[in-house]
């Protein structure tokens, strides 16, 4: 079976920090490209952020530079999402999702697998 399965939201202070993770099983993990996505009420779908432990690579919206980090436990099979410096435009439900794409895609129709989301509030 495949699965991903994502933890970590919560309610959070403008400015505090929280830790989402999404746990992959069923596939082999490294040939897969990981991406978060997040999707706040009115608003579409954005990528958040990317990475291939195969390629050893990361990517990051524009919104979220200097204050996500993305990182990977290949012996587990997870992917996290260290979030820093939250702002209440933060708000959204957080996906993850698996694409077997060179690297990331921006078109969702290229991710295979996705999470059921878990939902992240900052209060401002």
């Amino acid at each position: 079976e495949v699965q991903l399965v994502e933890s970590g939201g919560g309610l959070v202070q403008a400015g505090g920090s929280l830790r989402l993770s999404c746990a992959a099983s069923g596939f082999t993990f490294d040939d897969y490209v990981i991406g978060w996505f997040r999707q706040a009420p009115g608003k579409e779908r954005e990528g958040v952020s990317y990475i291939s432990s195969r390629l050893g690579r990361t990517r990051y919206a524009d919104s979220v530079k200097g204050r996500f980090t993305i990182s990977s436990d290949n012996t587990k099979n997870t992917v996290y999402l260290q979030m820093n410096s939250l702002k209440p435009e933060d708000t959204a439900v957080y996906s993850c999702a698996a694409t077997r794409s060179s690297w990331y895609s921006e078109n969702f129709g290229y991710y295979d697998y996705w999470g059921q989301g878990t939902q992240v509030t900052v209060s401002s």
